[in-house]
C-alpha cells in the first residue's frame, strides 16, 4: 500500500489560466504564510512530502526552498512560470523548464529528478514534454490525470497506477494521479478541490479501499481567507474557493490517520519491473 504526499507550491493567484500578461507583483503575498502552515503540521505529526516548487516562487522566495529542505522534505519541479503546457510550443517548453530547474537547483544545490506540470496539462497532443523532461534529466513525472481536467487530462492514458513510460526509446517513471470509477468513469479524490469539496469520511473510505494514492495539494487549499479572483469563470472559481474553511482541519485529520511517503521513497519501494510499460 503506497500512500504519497506532494504539494504544488506556487501562489494563489496562479490558479489563474484564464488572464494573460497578468502583473503578479501587484498580488499580495500569500504562499510564506501557507506553507508554512503545511511545514508545521507535518513536523507535528513526523510526516514527509515531495514538494513541487515553481521557478517563480524560488526566484522570489529562496528561503521558502531552503526552509522546505532544510524541514527534510523532497523537492521537485513545478515548471517556471505555470503556464499550461498545452499553450507553449517545444521551444517554449525546454526554456521553461531549464529556467526552472537552474533556479532551484541554485538553491538547494542539488538536481531536480521529479516534475509535475501545471495543472495536469501533459496530454496525448503534447507527448514532446516528455522527451524535453529526458534531456534535462528528470526521471520521474506526476503530472498525468488520467481523468477529465479542465486544463488537460489524459483519459486514454491507460493506467492510474505507478507505470514505466517509453518515450521514444527511453523509460521514464509516472506516478499518474489515482482514480476511482464512477458510473463507468475515472473519478479523482485525493487532492484540490476534489479533497475540499469530499466529505472526509469519503475519503478515509477511499484511502483504505486504495492500494495506491498520490496527494496533491497547494498552500492556497488550506487558506480561508483567499482573496477574491474575479476574472475567474464561475465554475472555476466554485473549484478554487469551496470548502476552504475546513480544509486544514480535514488535512489534519488525514495525516493524524495516514501515514505518507515521499514520490522518491515510492520509487525505490515498487517493484518497477512488474508495472508494465505504457508507450507513448
Amino acid at each position: 500500500m503506497i500512500r504519497i504526499l506532494t504539494f504544488d507550491i506556487e501562489e494563489w493567484f496562479h490558479c489563474d489560466h484564464v488572464s494573460k500578461n497578468v502583473d503578479w507583483e501587484r498580488y499580495e503575498v500569500r504562499v510564506l504564510k501557507s506553507t508554512d502552515k503545511i511545514l508545521n503540521s507535518l513536523k507535528r505529526h513526523n510526516q514527509k512530502a515531495t514538494f513541487f516548487c515553481l521557478g517563480w516562487v524560488a526566484r522570489k522566495h529562496p528561503r521558502l526552498v531552503k526552509m522546505i529542505r532544510d524541514a527534510g522534505h523532497e523537492i521537485g519541479c513545478h515548471s517556471d512560470k505555470h503556464e499550461l503546457l498545452t499553450r507553449l510550443n517545444i521551444d517554449e517548453f525546454r526554456i521553461d523548464t531549464a529556467d526552472a530547474l537552474k533556479c532551484i537547483e541554485d538553491i538547494t544545490g542539488e538536481k531536480v529528478k521529479i516534475y509535475r506540470a501545471p495543472a495536469f496539462s501533459i496530454t496525448r497532443a503534447n507527448l514532446w514534454v516528455f522527451e524535453v523532461l529526458m534531456e534535462n534529466n528528470i526521471e520521474v513525472d506526476c503530472s498525468i490525470f488520467p481523468a477529465k481536467h479542465d486544463y488537460g487530462g489524459f483519459e486514454s492514458f491507460g493506467s492510474s497506477l505507478p507505470v514505466n513510460i517509453l518515450v521514444n526509446g527511453s523509460l521514464m517513471k509516472e506516478f499518474p494521479i489515482n482514480t476511482i470509477s464512477f458510473l463507468g468513469k475515472p473519478f479523482v479524490f485525493s487532492g484540490g478541490g476534489f479533497f475540499r469539496f469530499f466529505p472526509y469520511w469519503f475519503i478515509r473510505y477511499q484511502m483504505l479501499k486504495n492500494d495506491y494514492v498520490i496527494t496533491y495539494f497547494h498552500p492556497r487549499d488550506f487558506d480561508p481567507d483567499l482573496p477574491a479572483m474575479n476574472q475567474l469563470p464561475k465554475m472555476r472559481k466554485f473549484k478554487s474557493y469551496y470548502g476552504l474553511e475546513k480544509s486544514f482541519s480535514k488535512f489534519e485529520k488525514l495525516l493524524s490517520e495516514f501515514s505518507f511517503i515521499t514520490v522518491g521513497d515510492a520509487v525505490s519501494q515498487i517493484d518497477w519491473t512488474s508495472t508494465g510499460i505504457i508507450k507513448l
